[in-house]
């Protein structure tokens, strides 16, 4: 071929037509020399007159036989037949009858050692060795001899493991010893048999050695493979053509039948068949090639000008439309910098390609584009200059199982109306991210592992679409899952975890359905949700994370449903900076910091949500955000059920807050929220705690259980509380202290143990239309009774009434000592009386010089200040 393609028009091969040489019959001195020289030796020593191997001069005694057919046919033309497998007997009829054998004939079938036989069957090509077979069942065994067949078909095929070739497009080697049957040498052999070989230098010595291959009369021998694809005239060629190592050049294999190519070499046969083209592409199928088979060799395009500036894109193989061939086993190589190693394009070009390793190519991989579709297994791609895999323009491909690893860009990339389906691929060490989704492309991923890429795992961007569904996602340097720019893609069943950055980052308006994955042990957050995004987030599993578990900031939306995130380093979710999610029906739990974060204008919907077991507080809320919380259970807080400071807001309406560690909310510094008919019970300290300038609206709520005051109000706080019912607290019902105020309209405060309501020293308050009805009112029991009032307090809870300081006993200004101490055990002292507020007895709690005489033991407490504000 001297001339370049300049375009993608189409050309015809050269058809080069080898007639095949007429074989001469051989005479009689031909046939002798045929005969081992070892064997001549033997029959003209002594006693050679009566040796049996007499027979190969003399004719053997005419026997009544049935007819049969002659030369090479034998009993039948079937590839089966011409193999050895003895055909059935023909039944005896007057017409023939079997006579008894001769005795030299006798001695050769059952008296010759069988290593003489073996020998003389050691220089029988295939025909007549099949022929052997059929003399009788001890010749038969023999002429099946493994070691024979195999030195004739590596002679033939050179293979140094036998290919079986079961069906059309199906070729593997295996290994002899492994394999159910006792000769697959043999039954490769039968399988091979009809096919042309390019073998350069060794069809001019078949062609003129007739006599030495007779028999071989379905075998072609050629030079080029231009030449064998010319051949396909001959009688008996079947379309198989073995190409023989050696390095094949600038030779063009234009395919437009359905022949099958297959590379025949000892060892690694695709490493020693190679075919190259340096001005064209390798390969081009063209119509008409849609059964055509191409396997175990390797095929490279090297153009001496790699750049674009003297060719167009080439290809080591083009696949055309309305095609399909199969390429199966070749090592695929490209130093094109403008084109693909393999391109597949058009409609209808619906390729195989399976076991190749398209690598090391200085540009795309493969690349398929424009309705073409195909399916790949079991490649392997890596160390592609561009991507791993490209599809484009409404290519369609199946791809599975390959292996598509350290590209020196992204792994696939699917594009403009790419779409493909991708299953149990293995992707991995990519530069850019493992799999890329761009332009309205819409592929399908599924169980495929994704991971160690050097930015993220996987890329939708720029209205990207696609199908994410069980793969394994991990230990990518940036996110495991991008997704921006108005793309809308569902990521489902994943396992996405152990990133170096965040688990799924949505941002520059994303979207998305992210739907049951497995979200851990990422270093940042598992979920991102920022920048005007809004995506749908369900049914997650979102846990130890190194940093919190669902994070929404810069004016990120969504909804988040039904998701169980647990176990975080931070926030279980955070929400700010204008942001406006929806999280409903989640679980939220076990995190080592706060459940629900809102912060720096984060706003939102929380709602039927279950908040626990937090170590700090279930939701907190600060800086101006504003969310609606509601129908949610928050209890197990170590630092309170729901925190309001720093200005906070929101809408707190009909939740459960119980079993917390601290208040069930706390508000404080300045914050306003509004609390509506939540039930916030059984706390392991107060029920709601205002203090340090707090505010908000209090309205309707069953607050009632709970271990210290149902509401604190202290320092400078002034809330609103309105038809609230405080009730069965094991302590105060209302306390207010520390120069607060308060509006009180419409309350019902009953069955406290310490009373009703508690108004502190200089403490001014609003009140109308209150009942405070049936408190136990146990502080003025037992100061009526003169006992000493930590009796009924301990150091956890703090009863207000007056309290006093002794100077006699040196107390400061961090003691506090009760009504009835004062009366007996520091009668007599220098004593002040402080002011009515919250307090616990140091008298009492055995911390003063002077021992209690009211309390009893006293409990040794050491904390001298006790006093809570």
């Amino acid at each position: 071929m001297n001339s370049v393609r300049a375009s993608n028009v189409s050309r015809r091969p050269r058809r080069v037509s080898r007639p095949r040489p007429v074989q001469p019959e051989r005479n009689h001195q031909e046939r002798d020399e045929d005969v081992p020289a070892d064997m001549v030796a033997e029959e003209s020593g002594p006693g050679a007159q009566n040796s049996p191997y007499q027979l190969r001069r003399k004719s053997l005694p005419k026997r009544t036989v049935c007819p049969t057919k002659t030369s090479m046919e034998g009993a039948s033309t079937s590839t089966t037949e011409n193999f050895g497998h003895r055909p059935k007997r023909p039944r005896v009829t007057g017409k023939c009858q079997d006579l008894p054998a001769a005795p030299a004939e006798q001695y050769l079938q059952e008296k010759l050692p069988d290593e003489v036989v073996l020998k003389v069957f050691s220089y029988l090509l295939e025909q007549d060795l099949c022929r052997a077979a059929c003399v009788c069942k001890r010749f038969s065994e023999l002429a099946n001899d493994p070691i024979l067949w195999k030195r004739l078909y590596m002679d033939v095929f050179e293979y140094t493991r036998p290919m079986m070739h079961p069906e059309a497009g199906k070729f593997y080697q295996i290994n002899p010893e492994e394999y159910e049957q006792p000769n697959p040498w043999k039954e490769s052999f039968q399988q091979l048999y009809k096919g042309a070989h390019v073998k350069p230098g060794f069809a001019e010595h078949f062609y003129s050695n007739p006599a030495r291959y007779k028999g071989r009369d379905n075998m072609f021998y050629y030079d080029t493979i231009e030449d064998a694809l010319g051949g396909g005239q001959e009688p008996h060629f079947d379309g198989l053509i073995f190409v023989h190592s050696g390095i094949y050049t600038d030779e063009w294999i234009y395919i437009e039948s359905p022949i099958t190519m297959i590379g025949a070499a000892p060892g690694k046969v695709a490493e020693k068949v190679i075919i190259e083209n340096t001005r064209d592409s390798t390969f081009v199928f063209m119509e008409g090639s849609e059964d055509a088979y191409v396997g175990f060799m390797t095929i490279r395009f090297n153009p001496d000008d790699k750049s674009a500036q003297h060719h167009n894109a080439h290809h080591c193989l083009e696949i055309t439309v309305n095609c399909s061939p199969i390429i199966d086993h070749c090592i695929i190589r490209s130093t094109c910098t403008v084109g693909s190693a393999v391109c597949v394009s058009g409609q209808g070009a619906c390729p195989t390609i399976k076991n190749c390793n398209i690598s090391d190519c200085e540009n795309v991989g493969l690349y398929i584009t424009d309705h073409a579709q195909g399916i790949y297994e079991d490649n392997e791609i890596s160390n592609n200059a561009l991507a791993g895999i490209w599809v484009k323009n409404h290519g369609n491909p199946i791809i599975r199982r390959n292996h598509i690893h350290h590209g020196r860009d992204v792994g696939v990339f699917t594009f403009d109306h790419g779409m493909g389906y991708f299953e149990s691929c293995n992707i991995h060490r990519n530069r850019i991210a493992g799999f890329e989704v761009k332009a309205y492309a819409n592929p399908t991923v599924v169980r495929c592992e994704i991971h160690h890429g050097q930015t993220g795992g996987i890329y939708v961007h720029e209205k990207g679409r696609g199908q994410f569904i069980e793969n394994k996602i991990f230990a990518n340097n940036f996110a495991g899952v991008w997704i921006t720019s108005n793309s809308d893609p569902t990521i489902r069943g994943n396992a996405i975890f152990n990133g170096n950055q965040g688990g799924v980052y949505i941002f520059g308006d994303g979207r998305g359905l992210i739907e049951g994955n497995d979200i851990y042990g990422n270093a940042l957050a598992g979920i991102q949700i920022r920048t005007n995004s809004c995506p749908i987030v369900r049914h997650n599993k979102i846990h130890d994370g190194q940093h919190g578990g669902i994070y929404v900031h810069e004016k990120g939306q969504g909804v988040i449903e039904e998701n169980e995130v647990y176990s975080n380093t931070l926030a279980g979710v955070w929400v700010t900076t204008g942001s406006t999610p929806v999280l409903r029906r989640n679980r939220i739990h076990s995190g080592k910091q706060v459940g629900v974060y809102f912060y720096d204008n984060g706003h939102g919907v929380l709602e039927d949500n279950d908040i626990y077991n937090h170590m700090y507080s279930g939701v907190q809320i600060r800086t101006g955000s504003n969310p609606k919380i509601r129908r949610n259970k928050i209890w197990g807080g170590q630092n309170g059920g729901i925190l309001v400071y720093n200005s906070g807001l929101g809408f707190i309406e009909d939740n459960e807050i119980f079993d917390n560690a601290m208040a069930g909310v706390w508000i404080k510094t300045d914050s306003n929220p509004t609390l509506r008919r939540n039930k916030i019970h059984d706390g392991r300290d107060g029920g709601i705690c205002i203090f340090n300038g707090g505010r908000g609206l209090l309205e309707e709520n069953d607050i009632f259980r709970n271990a210290q005051a149902g509401v604190l109000i202290s320092t400078n706080s002034h809330p609103v509380l309105r038809k609230n019912r405080i009730f069965d607290g094991f302590a105060a019902g209302i306390e207010i202290t520390n120069h607060a105020t308060a509006t009180l309209e419409g309350n019902q405060i009953f069955n406290n143990r310490f009373g009703g309501l508690f108004l502190a020293s200089g403490v001014n308050v609003t009140m109308k239309d209150n009942r405070i009805m049936n408190n136990q009112d146990a502080i003025e029991k037992a100061v009526s009774r003169g006992q000493c009032l930590y009796k009924i307090s301990s150091y956890t809870s703090y009863p207000m009434h007056d309290f006093y300081r002794c100077h006699t006993c040196n107390t400061t200004d961090r003691n506090a000592i009760c009504v009835n101490c004062i009366k007996k055990c520091h009668q007599g002292h220098d004593v002040e009386f402080i002011r009515h507020d919250r307090f616990f007895c140091d008298c009492g709690a055995g911390t003063l010089s002077n021992p209690c005489t009211l309390a009893g033991e006293p409990t040794h407490d050491t904390d001298t200040l006790k006093k809570k504000n």
